[in-house]
C-alpha cells in the first residue's frame, strides 16, 4: 500500500510500550508523528528516542502526540528503554509499538525490499487531527532525522491551514511568510493588516499573521 499526502492514515490495533492501542482512538482530536526504527538497540535511533522524548512540551504544546514503531517484540522494547534512558538521560514519555508481525510496517509501507528485505525503512509521517497524512520523510540508516525540522514542518501545516499564505524557504517562526497567488490584491489590506511587500506579482511577503 503507497500513502500519499491528504490520504487518510490506515487505523490498526497494536500493542505498545504504553498499553494496546486502537491508533485512531489513541490519536483523537490530536495531531500525530508517527516514526519507524528498522530494529531496536541500534544506535541512531536509540539517540532519536531520547531526543523525542526531550522534546514533549514543544510537540504537546502544537497538539502533537508523538508514537514510535520498531518491528521488535515489546519485551525487547521495554529494555531498550532502559539503555535509551541511561544514554540519554531522559525519561520515555510516548509509546513505542511492537510490531513483530510488521502489519504496520506493511500497512504504511515502511517495508522496501531493496533497501532491506526485513526491516522496516526510517519514515516519518505526520498525521493531522483529521487524520490525514501531511508529510512523509524517509531517512537512511545512517542519517539521524532533525526533530528540529520536523517541528517547523508542523508549525508551518498549521499556520497555512489557517491563513492563505505559505512558508518561505528556511523559515523559521515568527519570519514573513508569503502571500498565497490566490489572494487578489485588492483583498490584501483586509486580509493582512499588518501590511505587505510586493516583490512580484506572483510574490507578495506578509508578517506572519497569527503571531
Amino acid at each position: 500500500m503507497s500513502l500519499r499526502l491528504g490520504d487518510l492514515a490506515p487505523n490498526f490495533q497494536a500493542q505498545t510500550t504504553e498499553g494496546n492501542i486502537d491508533f485512531h482512538d489513541w490519536a483523537g482530536n490530536s495531531w500525530v508523528v508517527l516514526y519507524s526504527h528498522p530494529a531496536d538497540f541500534t544506535p541512531v535511533c536509540t539517540t532519536e528516542l531520547g531526543r523525542t522524548a526531550a522534546l514533549k512540551e514543544e510537540f504537546a504544546k502544537r497538539g502533537v502526540k508523538v508514537i514510535a514503531l520498531s518491528v521488535d517484540p515489546l519485551d525487547s522494547h521495554m529494555s531498550w528503554i532502559k539503555d535509551i534512558e541511561e544514554t540519554q538521560n531522559v525519561s520515555m514519555n510516548f509509546p513505542i509499538i511492537a510490531d513483530h508481525d510488521r502489519k504496520v510496517a506493511e500497512l504504511y509501507d515502511m517495508i522496501h525490499p531493496n533497501a532491506s528485505e526485513k526491516a522496516t525503512v526510517r519514515t516519518v509521517f505526520v498525521i493531522d487531527h483529521n487524520r490525514k497524512i501531511r508529510m512523509s520523510l524517509t531517512y537512511p540508516p545512517s542519517t539521524g532525522r532533525n526533530f528540529h525540522e520536523i517541528l517547523r514542518v508542523i508549525d508551518s501545516l498549521q499556520l497555512t491551514d489557517n491563513h492563505k499564505v505559505a512558508t518561505p524557504v528556511d523559515w523559521q517562526q515568527g519570519q514573513d511568510v508569503v502571500i498565497l497567488p490566490s489572494v487578489a490584491d485588492a483583498d490584501i489590506p483586509e486580509k493582512f493588516p499588518k501590511g505587505h511587500k510586493r516583490i512580484k506579482p506572483y510574490l507578495r511577503i506578509t508578517p506572519q499573521p497569527n503571531i
